[in-house]
């Protein structure tokens, strides 16, 4: 799935989703994105930046309904997170949340993807 990309106060992020088969679960992840390879700018409708490394990840179990989602910081540095970033975020782990829930309600394995 391809990353959404927000600017923010002059800042890039982006959150991705991934499968994380050992956790049985999917993965949201935040981080600052960085811009794309300049040889890109040659080519129509490219992204100008790309995701960068993770530093908030959300967990979402969509195999076992009675495992909660969490959540996993992973930063040697500190990061502020602006509040509309954070909502942002937010927003797309509860979509995730809600989408694997309505998967296990309705015993649709195809639901949850």
């Amino acid at each position: 799935m391809p990353a959404e990309l927000r600017e923010h106060a002059g800042c890039h992020y982006a959150v991705q989703f991934h499968y994380a088969l050992p956790d049985d679960a999917w993965c949201v992840e935040l981080s600052e994105a960085v811009p794309a390879p300049a040889a890109w700018a040659e080519i129509p409708d490219a992204e100008t930046h790309l995701p960068g490394a993770a530093f908030l990840v959300a967990v979402v179990p969509d195999e076992d309904p009675d495992l909660e989602p969490t959540g996993r910081i992973h930063s040697p540095d500190e990061h502020v997170i602006p509040y509309e970033v954070m909502r942002w975020f937010l927003e797309r782990v509860a979509d995730q949340v809600e989408g694997c829930r309505a998967g296990f309600t309705q015993g649709d394995p195809e639901a949850v993807e």
